[in-house]
């Protein structure tokens, strides 16, 4: 009879070489979750903690000190001013709200980010904190198609006949196509978007005052609004490089924009808006790290510009950028640079606003729920990209508690973030946004005070 002991022998050395050797991968991060790593010797090894692992920033804080910051209340963490004669930080967003009476259209703020704003969390309740104190209506932009339409509860969104196209499709995406929400989007025969306001998450959404669509159309476009589901306005456009809208006005509860005929045109977007007040635009992007919006097109850009010009810019990534560890992101640094500076050249009037990254959690290798040191050293790269750039900073993940205080808005009751320790759900968008909003308000009353100041 044959003798099998010595291939069971040889197979135990094999899988234990296998095991032994896997304990030197550098850590797995699959969707946000870092799997554990495998050590068969973690029981008997002495282990530096942690926390003396990796314990000082790549960067040093920012040599350019912030305007005012010295005069933020106790309890508050203040937006840092770092803008310089050129005025791109609050300054333009301030000025705005001081001369609403006398515009002709709302103030408005486009929200940048990434999923962590997704579906319109903590800019829903931003922008219903901002319309109550300074008036407004609607939801503001909307894409034309949505892979949130189903969950995004502050408006109704649906839509029928279009192809589209996102800048983070792997295939079939044309860069120089792309609209300010990184999309694109071709009408079929018959294509359609309806939008209708909601009543179930926020106030002064359930109607708008003006609706408009965005596209550009090398040929003749016909297109139809329906407002309310009765009343049908339709309108021809000749071919043109610029830019074009649609509008429509009124007490407007729905609104369903149809194709009738078009030879070679990109839409990009539909609103539902007040005529004066605030809007708030929504414009997230799953899976980016904000370095895409550099290769939006210069044109594009300053066209959206002249049709809907935008007050203040705020800027919301990292959870794409971020790793457990990582202490240099020099390739992301220099990559906003150029991101900034392309929004500063196509929205000259506009103040923009960097939010740092929110804090992250990860399980630690004995298993323990912390915060990612790589997360405090991008923190300090964003500051001092705002510092570099002469723009303004707010320090999201000082705002939330700092250390730990993700994995408390996870096990809060109810919670207010998910249990991938990374991403707030709506409870948590409402937190954070009247943090936010509080200190929106506190910088403006501080600028109402220099502004009286200076004038005495």
């Amino acid at each position: 009879m044959k003798n099998y002991l010595k291939y069971s022998l040889w197979f135990t050395i094999l899988v234990l070489a296998s095991l032994f050797g896997l304990g030197f991968l550098p850590p797995i991060t699959i969707d946000g979750y870092t799997l554990r790593q495998v050590d068969l010797l973690g029981d008997i090894r002495t282990t530096v903690p942690e926390e003396e692992e990796v314990d000082s920033f790549f960067l040093p804080p920012p040599v350019i000190k912030p305007a005012f910051v010295d005069t933020c209340r106790a309890g508050l963490t203040c937006i840092e001013d770092y803008s310089d004669s050129t005025l791109r930080g609050m300054t333009p967003f301030y000025e705005a709200l001081s001369r609403l009476d006398s515009l002709k259209r709302p103030v408005r703020i486009a929200f940048f980010g990434d999923s962590f704003i997704e579906a319109d969390i903590l800019t829903a309740d931003l922008r219903e904190m901002l319309q109550q104190k300074y008036g407004g209506c609607g939801v503001g932009l909307v894409n034309i198609t949505s892979t949130t339409n189903g969950f995004r509860p502050t408006v109704k969104h649906s839509y029928r006949g279009w192809r589209t196209h996102a800048v983070t499709d792997s295939l079939y995406f044309e860069r120089k196509k792309q609209g300010i929400n990184g999309h694109y989007f071709i009408p079929g025969p018959g294509a359609y978007v309806n939008l209708s306001g909601q009543t179930k998450y926020a106030s002064l959404l359930d109607t708008c005052e003006q609706s408009t669509i965005y596209f550009y159309n090398k040929g003749a476009l016909s297109l139809t609004a329906r407002i309310n589901q009765r009343d049908d306005l339709q309108r021809t456009f000749e071919a043109s490089t610029k830019l074009q809208k649609m509008s429509v006005q009124g007490r407007i509860g729905s609104v369903r924009w149809q194709v009738n005929h078009a030879d070679s045109a990109l839409f990009f977007g539909a609103t539902m808006d007040g005529l004066h007040g605030v809007a708030v635009d929504n414009l997230s992007l799953r899976g980016s790290s904000g370095l895409s919006l550099r290769y939006i097109p210069e044109k594009a850009l300053t066209d959206f510009n002249e049709q809907r010009p935008y007050d203040l810019i705020v800027l919301q990534y990292g959870l794409n950028i971020a790793t457990p560890r990582g202490s240099n992101y020099d390739f992301y640094y220099k990559g906003m640079l150029q991101t900034i500076d392309h929004l500063k050249k196509c929205f000259p009037q506009a103040g923009i606003l960097l939010l740092s990254v929110g804090d992250r959690d990860y399980k630690s290798d004995n298993g323990e729920i912390r915060t990612m040191v790589g997360v405090k050293n991008l923190i300090r790269y964003q500051q001092n990209l705002a510092a570099e750039t002469g723009i303004a900073f707010w320090n999201m993940f000082e705002a939330m508690g700092g250390d730990g205080s993700m994995a408390k808005l996870v096990n809060a009751k109810p919670a207010m973030a998910n249990y991938d320790y990374t991403h707030i759900n709506f409870k948590g968008g409402d937190y954070l946004a009247e943090l936010l909003y509080e200190t929106l308000i506190y910088g403006k009353e501080q600028y109402d005070k220099r502004r009286a100041y200076e004038k005495e």
